[in-house]
């Protein structure tokens, strides 16, 4: 198939272009840079000029596609309703381009906060409480006659280089002085490799059918344990906050610290028959780059 890749060149579309191609399909992927550009090219894509914001250009790639796999979005949290709003646009410019056609459209949201506080499953609806949660009801919209709408919920996406929202705690540590985490730190975490959720999206696109998946390879990381392997790393002490400490602590982000958002992928390993192999998030951490002193 032909299939219009948005985030082409993020952390995501950089392995999942290769995966593609090398299955055989060819890869239209959105880049707004003469950078990106040239890391299309040299992967062995075509190359589509726009942006999320320019509707025209979503449209005009998905026009051109067999399917369309939406992975861009601005990650800027201190404008994160407002970047919602783009990626909802975004979505509504794609189905739009693909009504009638019964071509597959793949959007991307998360697992974090589908079910605080119990495992989450692939049968859990979107709420008002997800993050990106209008990329699901935007999608939910789209789908009937003649489109075909499929999600991709992701937890902490990692490898040697980069790793979701502990990302972000790294950076705090670093900034802070100490690796922390809220209460008792037993607040889960889910999390996958990169590798494999590069082929989870190739293999929801060679299945075809509507509906979620998780790509979670880990289902409940405490996030003390990930705390400590970044104090380890950094040779920093590992605290505790208090939820009321926690706002000073992480600022943004104390919203995100203490959440309980496990997720579970048994109906997706059960429909698309993937199996993760890649390294555990802590088996990176241990390895990862952005930890070296």
């Amino acid at each position: 198939m032909r299939v219009f890749v948005t985030g082409a060149t993020g952390f995501i579309g950089s392995a999942l272009v290769p995966e593609l191609i090398n299955a055989g399909h060819k890869v239209l992927g959105l880049t707004r840079s003469e950078v990106g550009a040239k890391a299309l090219a040299a992967a062995g894509a075509e190359v589509h000029r726009g942006s999320l914001e320019d509707l025209e250009s979503l449209k005009s790639g998905a026009a051109k596609a067999d399917a369309v796999i939406h992975l861009a979005f601005i990650h800027d949290f201190s404008k994160f309703q407002e970047n919602c709003e783009t990626d909802r646009r975004a979505i509504e410019a794609l189905g739009s381009a693909l009504a009638g056609s019964d071509r597959l459209l793949i959007a991307t949201s998360g697992t974090l906060l589908v079910a605080p506080g119990r495992l989450a499953t692939e049968k859990d609806g979107p709420t008002g409480t997800i993050p990106r949660v209008t990329t699901e009801e935007e999608a939910t919209a789209l789908a009937g006659p003649g489109v075909r709408i499929c999600v991709v919920r992701l937890p902490q996406v990692h490898d040697q280089n980069k790793q979701g929202l502990v990302t972000y705690l790294i950076d705090i540590a670093r900034e802070k002085g100490v690796s922390a985490f809220v209460g008792d730190g037993m607040n889960r975490w889910s999390a996958a490799h990169l590798s494999d959720t590069a082929r989870l999206y190739r293999l929801a696109l060679k299945k075809g059918s509507a509906g979620c998946y998780h790509a979670v390879a880990e289902e409940a990381l405490p996030v003390r344990d990930i705390a400590q392997v970044i104090g380890r790393r950094l040779k920093l002490p590992v605290v505790a906050k208090t939820s009321a400490e926690a706002g000073e602590h992480f600022g943004w982000f104390a919203g995100f610290a203490g959440l309980d958002g496990p997720a579970s992928s048994a109906l997706t390993r059960e429909r698309l028959g993937w199996r993760p192999v890649g390294p555990g998030l802590i088996a990176d951490l241990e390895r990862a780059h952005n930890l070296e002193i």
